[in-house]
């Protein structure tokens, strides 16, 4: 019995184009939201640590000021791509009126809330207080914030995958899920 295969999940063949959602079975939204996330939980982590290790070690203190300051611009970056795959989701696939649409603006309210407070950190630390041996408060207090609410949107984001199947292509009974040697494709119907 085959144990391992990946050729069905990277083909993109066969697969409907969505433009700005992705493709069938391969949206946009989702991973870029990974890059965004992670930056911020790393940027508020390397702030604190920045404070934390400043008056003991003055030359590392500055340089987690630095690297949460870069980690945000990339974050940040990815974050407006985000931004825009997802509004693409909410406005060709969510339904007016529903659970799901209710779910989608709180999750879209607090990834905006979030991504206004990085680029007030951004400005901060970018404008005014570039050359700091350590992290700003104001930068600590913006960033743990972001931390924080980009937690809960991603668990927000994630609810409307795994709990109610917000765009998941495949539900149900699928010939993939049968007990059978031959790999599906999208786009092909199951020899099985």
């Amino acid at each position: 019995m085959r144990r391992f295969t990946f050729g069905p999940a990277l083909t993109m063949r066969g697969r409907k184009n969505k433009n700005l959602r992705g493709l069938a079975g391969k949206p946009f939204h989702p991973p870029l939201t990974d890059v965004p996330i992670t930056a911020y939980l790393f940027a508020a982590a390397f702030d604190v640590l920045s404070i934390a290790v400043h008056s003991s070690h003055g030359v590392l203190g500055r340089q987690f000021y630095v690297a949460g300051t870069w980690t945000l611009l990339g974050g940040g970056a990815v974050s407006l791509l985000a931004a825009l795959t997802g509004w693409a989701d909410w406005h060709r696939s969510s339904e007016p009126g529903t659970q799901a649409r209710r779910t989608i603006n709180a999750h879209a309210i607090t990834m905006i809330t979030v991504t206004v407070l990085v680029l007030v950190d951004i400005a901060i630390r970018v404008l005014g207080n570039a050359d700091d041996a350590y992290t700003p408060a104001a930068c600590v207090v913006l960033s743990v914030l972001a931390g924080l609410l980009v937690s809960m949107g991603a668990t927000l984001g994630g609810s409307l995958v795994y709990d109610y199947g917000f765009n998941v292509e495949t539900a149900g009974d699928h010939p993939v899920w049968h007990k059978n040697e031959t790999d599906v494709y999208p786009g092909h119907k199951s020899s099985a």
